[in-house]
């Protein structure tokens, strides 16, 4: 475990002797100066011992100046960084200084890369399988948590417009009362792009119990989802540390559920256009 040296400074400012209090302060406000003093040449600055300065150290659980020093040093660079990457960074490449043109630019080249390494990476006998699976389900469950439920809502959305009995829901609760219904005439559709939702894996996991065909529309790791579907479908993209929002995975997960919806679409040409007109016509009686 990491300790935190300047964190527990400020944590414990209050138990500190007047003295203690002294250096403590000094440490906290002035990281830059410490790393070039020694600790006679700190004691002499604070007005205090050398002795002060090494048990100081100690008590903060390190065995002398020197490598209490070089700890705070250690963390104040790494905290600097972090600092400095945060307030560059706003999104992968994306700066806080970038021209909006720039960030158009870049946003552009990021799901144009995403959908493409998607497309890509498609094994085509494994979606066409997944099309036929849907087609013929008797209800189809998407299961999906925080921006994958969006996705999740978006393909619902689409499908419903051509027939299909779709089950959706944001609510992990209600997700995993629907898994429960479900039986093997149905399919569920989970989507999380780490494979690693405990609310989408545990509904899952009951959606199969039941006999259910669970679909994974999930990322290349290896993954518990991956692991536990009948099917997986790979979204692929560059998930950086530093993101603002899943933007790249979740341009990737439209390039499959677009797919998914356009194949059942051909399967269905007829009678998923007449509804589609006649959902255009209702719509237009709002207007």
């Amino acid at each position: 475990m990491t300790v935190l040296y300047r964190q527990k400074l400020i944590d414990n400012m209050e138990r500190f002797t007047p003295g203690e209090r002294k250096i403590a302060s000094f440490i906290i406000s002035s990281p830059d100066v410490l790393k070039e003093l020694s600790s006679q040449q700190l004691a002499e600055t604070l007005g205090v011992s050398q002795s002060a300065i090494v048990k100081f150290a100690q008590k903060l659980g390190l065995q002398g100046f020197t490598k209490f020093k070089m700890a705070l040093v250690e963390e104040w660079g790494k905290q600097l960084t972090e600092h400095k990457q945060q307030s560059s960074h706003l999104h992968n490449d994306i700066s806080s200084q970038d021209p909006l043109l720039d960030v158009a630019n870049k946003l552009l080249i990021e799901k144009q890369n995403a959908t493409r390494k998607t497309t890509d990476s498609l094994d085509i006998n494994q979606l066409e399988k997944v099309i036929r699976l849907l087609q013929n389900a008797h209800r189809i469950h998407i299961a999906a948590i925080g921006s994958s439920s969006l996705v999740g809502k978006d393909l619902a959305w689409k499908l419903m417009k051509i027939g299909f009995h779709i089950l959706t829901e944001f609510d992990s609760h209600v997700q995993l009362t629907i898994a429960q219904t479900l039986t093997s005439r149905d399919v569920m559709l989970a989507i999380s792009f780490s494979g690693q939702r405990k609310e989408v894996l545990l509904a899952a996991k009951i959606a199969k119990s039941n006999g259910a065909t669970v679909i994974a529309l999930t990322s290349l790791q290896d993954s518990d989802l991956r692991n536990l579907a009948d099917y997986t479908l790979d979204t692929v993209s560059d998930e950086q540390r530093w993101r603002s929002s899943s933007i790249s995975s979740r341009s990737a997960q439209l390039c499959i559920t677009d797919l998914l919806f356009m194949g059942l679409l051909q399967l269905n040409e007829s009678e998923g256009m007449k509804m589609i007109e006649q959902s255009r016509h209702l719509v237009d009686k709002l207007t």
